[in-house]
């Protein structure tokens, strides 16, 4: 125990922040692994707005006002987790780091917060219910070939799993370009090249989890696969077969398959958080996609207000989009959000630290989120609602016209 805590303590001092861990993740990784983790479309312009966005969000603190050290538990759709903070659906993280579910699912398990399970991942929600009984989340794309008989399947197979919210993810109706990808060897449709090959073994941290872990496999779709299926085979199948974003009508027929929250991911429009409310969504994703579909998209959290008055808490709000502390996460909270979520940084934290890296970040964005609520005069995270705040990048409802 004393050796673990030892351990845990120099982590915290040689990595105290996402940068750091991105970082040593880019230093490790093979360089098409830190592309994939790392980029987005076009310059990466949307991911660096989306950051700059939350850096520009001033807290004013007041004073006086607690007497013991804040927490930071909190509700969401009815259930209780540590902190509002979770891990947000990823595409394919086993590309990223071999083995990427497995560890992101203990982590969040350990720590009792939402972990949500990408539809492209290495483990299937069977599995990853296993892992993680008390914590999962679980993301669908859209399968509307056959009557959307692939998709209404997993449905059942999530809500069999004892998956405790699902996602609907609607801001991917086209595959957009992410140069750095592209550049780094990933093709689309996807091939294992002999480029890729040598790149991996340049990284014995990262092919010493692939020899653990196998191949990357998108295993919740393999039943619908046929047996044999290779990556590109399964990769193919995906292109053929996925694809565009769910309509207002399909998401109904969800939300009516469905008995559990529905919460609908990647809104950015105040119309559209509206609707998603009057058809009858639980919660919202707050999310520009991480500015990885398009770089010309407003950043989250310059939206997120407006979006916050318009649902007037009819439905809770998921932040998500340039998440890499506990400050970015109150700031969501005292702009509206219920929780914040991040996907990019966990990638780092495993390039960084495998499979203890989740964990590690779990634990810096908690306790900086814990410090930050004392500063800012906050006993629980329901006050970070009435935090003073200057936002000078926001939205206004006048700015939109539709």
């Amino acid at each position: 125990m004393e050796k673990e805590r030892a351990y845990l303590l120099s982590l915290a001092r040689k990595y105290p922040t996402a940068m750091d861990l991105r970082e040593r993740a880019k230093r490790l990784m093979p360089h098409f692994a830190f592309a994939y983790m790392d980029g987005g479309a076009g310059a990466d312009q949307g991911i660096l707005r989306n950051w700059q966005a939350l850096d520009s969000v001033e807290l004013a603190p007041r004073y006086g006002r607690i007497s013991r050290p804040p927490t930071c538990d909190t509700t969401l759709f009815g259930q209780q987790y540590s902190a509002p903070v979770g891990i947000s659906p990823i595409g394919g993280p086993g590309t990223a780091f071999p083995g990427a579910e497995t560890y992101l699912a203990a982590a969040a398990q350990a720590a009792r917060v939402p972990y949500t399970l990408g539809l492209l991942s290495g483990i299937d929600v069977e599995h990853a219910a296993e892992i993680a009984p008390d914590v999962l989340w679980f993301q669908l794309y859209r399968f509307a070939r056959n009557e959307h008989e692939i998709g209404l399947d997993l449905t059942r197979r999530a809500a069999s799993a004892g998956v405790k919210v699902l996602v609907l993810t609607m801001d991917t109706p086209i595959r957009t370009i992410r140069p750095r990808e592209t550049k780094s060897g990933i093709l689309h449709p996807f091939k294992v090249t002999t480029r890729l090959r040598l790149d991996a073994l340049r990284s014995p941290h990262w092919t010493a989890s692939m020899i653990r872990n196998g191949q990357p496999r998108f295993a919740s779709l393999k039943p619908y696969m046929k047996p044999d299926a290779n990556l590109e085979e399964a990769a193919e199948f995906i292109r053929r077969e996925a694809g565009g974003a769910f309509t207002w009508d399909e998401v109904a027929r969800y939300r009516d398959i469905w008995k559990g929250p529905l919460v609908l991911k990647g809104l950015l429009h105040p119309a559209d958080a509206r609707r998603a409310v009057e058809i009858g969504a639980d919660g919202i994703f707050v999310s520009n996609h991480g500015g990885r579909q398009i770089e010309g998209l407003p950043a989250s959290i310059d939206v997120l207000p407006v979006i916050a008055d318009e649902v007037g808490g009819r439905a809770s709000i998921i932040f998500d989009s340039g998440i890499r502390s506990g400050i970015d996460a109150a700031r969501a909270m005292a702009l509206g959000a219920d929780a914040a979520f991040s996907g990019k940084a966990f990638l780092w934290s495993l390039g960084a630290l495998g499979a203890r890296g989740p964990g590690h970040f779990i634990n810096l964005l908690t306790e900086d989120l814990r410090a930050t609520m004392g500063q800012l005069g906050c006993s629980s995270v329901s006050d970070l609602r009435a935090v003073d705040r200057r936002h000078a990048g926001a939205w206004l409802k006048k700015d939109f016209t539709s």
